[in-house]
């Protein structure tokens, strides 16, 4: 009699036992157990429609759903015991739910493989946190409406080269970053178009010979449809690549914004106050409060990053259909999934507490000469040619330097010594209050127009998925 390696429900192929440390090393159960609710789900709906084309009996079909049901109890409350043997989340649940009911066990993976099991719940899982991250854009995105609408009109410097270019207000500043959140979120919903295909049915590459209903199980899963071919059914992983790419847009969105909020509660700009609840101080330098979630969050950017190189390069030399190369699709897509709704969380509780320090923004922008522009158009405006009037305004910047002034603090006589054209009514172009009240175009940073942004965000974020 031939002796064979009963350890593993698919060791019946050979008569040596695996290897103890290539058992361990070839395992995935250690990460890929977090999709257990999902392979539930999957093989519940599985076991329903293989009932409905008659391939099991109801008896067959309830015993499995009620097993199923008590092994998501257990790894639920912490009792299942999970085995490196098994290999995998799969192996573990259908060998725990064999040993509960027997036979009807071993029939549930009647007319699917592993291949297709595993890329239906990377699907749901990834599905289940699209949610989850799409709910903290959504309170983030909140927050910062509720922060611009209190800063329409605090005036502040806004830069280009981080160099102080023309005022704009702090309200328009933060509706910078809900347009950029705004456009994390649609790429979020329409990745999820694309991976709410389902691979179930497909089997190890080329289908099955047996008479089931892959749009009943669809059905039963939510996804919009099965997916059309069966070999890249089981082998495509572009909707981990797309998801990866969405959210490392996002962690780059995010670290442009904790940047600035570094940059901001230093010394050096002092614009702002971040919580004491988010930064922590020096082991050395008692008066130091250091920034710390934004930081943090900015050096979480490359990890994310590096995780959507680490998939491309996982999936470019694959030929079809599925390989053990892609047992190392998951632990990026679950760090990637941990940090985006990590992240995001910190700066959602953040933002509703960050303090606007107003009179340091104001004094910044009146140091930069953030009114230079406003002068120049003005000068246009009285018929003078745009680059005439850049080389008019450049020769009062010098003066402003050289006597340490503001353009609205040089006096008219000095101002008219660079053009003629000017009269008394340019002061009320020269202030920062002008400057700013004078961009009424839509997108532009006057308080109403702000105020009109945020409302209709408010609206627009209401109406998003």
């Amino acid at each position: 009699m031939t002796n064979i390696n009963t350890d593993k429900l698919s060791s019946a192929r050979f008569a040596q036992a695996t290897d103890a440390f290539v058992e361990v090393f070839t395992a995935s159960v250690d990460f890929d157990k977090r999709m257990a609710a999902q392979d539930i789900q999957g093989s519940i709906a599985h076991a329903t429609m293989l009932c409905a084309c008659g391939i099991l009996t109801e008896a067959e079909r309830d015993a499995i759903m009620g097993g199923l049901t008590h092994i998501g109890a257990e790894i639920a409350n912490g009792t299942f015991v999970w085995s490196v043997k098994q290999e995998d989340v799969h192996m573990n649940i259908e060998a725990r739910l064999t040993d509960m009911i027997g036979l009807a066990g071993k029939k549930l993976h009647t007319g699917r493989s592993r291949n297709d099991q595993v890329a239906t719940d990377i699907r749901l899982y990834l599905r289940d946190e699209i949610a989850h991250i799409t709910a903290e854009l959504a309170r983030l995105q909140a927050a910062i409406l509720d922060l611009a609408e209190q800063h329409a009109d605090t005036i502040m410097p806004g830069f280009t080269h981080l160099q102080v270019a023309q005022p704009i207000t702090f309200g328009h500043h933060l509706m910078a970053w809900f347009e950029m959140l705004s456009r994390d979120r649609e790429r979020l919903q329409d990745c999820c178009k694309r991976l709410n295909v389902m691979p179930l049915g497909a089997a190890a590459l080329a289908g099955t010979s047996y008479p089931i209903d892959r749009h009943m199980t669809a059905s039963l899963l939510g996804f919009s449809r099965p997916s059309a071919n069966s070999l890249d059914s089981v082998s495509d992983r572009d909707f981990a690549i797309e998801f990866a790419a969405a959210g490392s847009l996002i962690m780059m969105h995010l670290s442009r914004f904790s940047e600035e909020l570094v940059l901001w509660a230093s010394a050096q700009f002092d614009f702002i106050d971040i919580p004491d609840a988010f930064c922590t101080g020096s082991s050395i330098m008692p008066q130091k409060k250091n920034p710390d979630v934004p930081e943090l969050v900015r050096g979480k950017s490359g990890r994310v990053t590096g995780h959507l190189v680490s998939l491309l390069m996982l999936m470019k030399s694959q030929p079809l259909a599925y390989n053990k190369d892609n047992q190392e699709d998951k632990e990026p897509l679950f760090d990637t999934a941990d940090t985006l709704i990590n992240c995001l969380r910190a700066f959602a509780d953040m933002v509703p507490h960050l303090v606007a320090k107003k009179a340091n923004m104001y004094q910044s922008a009146k140091r930069g000469f953030a009114t230079a522009t406003d002068l120049a158009d003005y000068l246009v405006r009285k018929g003078m040619a745009f680059r005439d009037a850049h080389e008019v305004v450049g020769l009062a910047v010098r003066l402003g330097l050289a006597t340490n002034r503001d353009l609205s603090e040089l006096s008219l006589a000095e101002l008219q010594s660079f053009s003629d054209l000017i009269d008394a009514d340019v002061f009320g172009f020269l202030t920062l209050e002008g400057s700013v009240a004078s961009r009424q175009h839509i997108g532009g940073t006057a308080p109403e127009t702000v105020k009109k942004a945020i409302a209709a965000a408010r609206t627009q974020w209401q109406a998003a998925p």
